[in-house]
């Protein structure tokens, strides 16, 4: 009979095993139609893809049709050239974004975003700049470029109501969002889904975006003890993905965010 030590090596083996196997499955260009991911698709420049990438994850939450709906507008409304549209767009161009709304994200929210991404474009060059100026890649803390990113992104004035859309993990937030964000722009995804096209982050650095899909079936596979769905837990659960790959944990978001969706598991 195998002692505990030997069930514990078991159990984790097998765990291994249905994980890479899902992220395999759900890491595919096929999933994408359905994913908020689908609008920086669209895109081939790497500023195209940032700015697009960024907005379609600010709104994602709620249904994801709507999602994908309310994303593609805003994209079009820029004629399809996000960065041209961020560099050159004057008061007049804002009349569509002024009513745009996605559940708590309303018009007034939506206008300043867009002028706060003029203002980094303008300063930082890039969205990358705007994260990672002052961010150590030597260190796994890809709290410290979030919480960087959100100084700059509210350096210009803005209305109070805005700053709920940008996720504060010294406040305990998981941000799920930007981490989804940054998992879009960083890993080296050779199966075509995400783009990585920034490089001052590493993969190995990044913290696996933590939604309630991803919450409840992590804690159902023993993958993440604590019950709050904030900062801590999304720690918490990278730590434990790290120990199934160092260099690329958050390729397993695929796999517990579709057994969670699509499998209802």
């Amino acid at each position: 009979m195998p002692d505990q030590q030997q069930i514990e090596t078991i159990d984790c083996t097998v765990l291994k095993e249905l994980l890479d196997t899902k992220a395999l499955q759900y890491n595919n260009l096929q999933f994408i139609g359905t994913d908020p991911v689908s609008i920086p698709h669209l895109f081939t420049k790497n500023e195209d893809i940032e700015i697009a990438g960024f907005l379609s994850s600010i709104i994602a939450w709620g249904q994801r049709p709507t999602i994908i709906k309310n994303a593609h507008s805003l994209v079009e409304w820029m004629d399809f050239s996000p960065n041209d549209f961020i560099l050159s767009f004057t008061e007049k161009d804002l009349k569509p974004f002024k009513k745009f709304v996605h559940r708590t994200f309303n018009g007034e929210d939506c206008e300043f975003f867009l002028w706060s991404l003029k203002n980094i474009y303008q300063n930082y060059q890039t969205l990358e700049n705007a994260f990672t100026l002052g961010f150590s890649n030597k260190e796994p803390n890809v709290k410290q470029a979030i919480i960087l990113f959100r100084n700059r992104f509210f350096e210009i004035e803005h209305p109070a109501r805005s700053q709920k859309h940008i996720a504060d993990p010294e406040r305990g937030s998981a941000a799920k969002r930007l981490n989804m964000f940054l998992r879009w722009m960083v890993r080296q995804d050779k199966m075509g889904v995400d783009f990585g096209i920034w490089t001052k982050i590493q993969p190995s650095q990044l913290i696996c975006p933590l939604d309630v899909h991803v919450a409840n079936v992590a804690g159902k596979l023993g993958l993440l003890a604590r019950k709050a769905n904030d900062w801590q837990a999304a720690e918490e659960l990278t730590a434990v993905l790290k120990t199934f790959d160092e260099n690329d944990p958050v390729k397993y978001d695929f796999a517990l965010f579709g057994l969670g969706i699509f499998e209802k598991f």
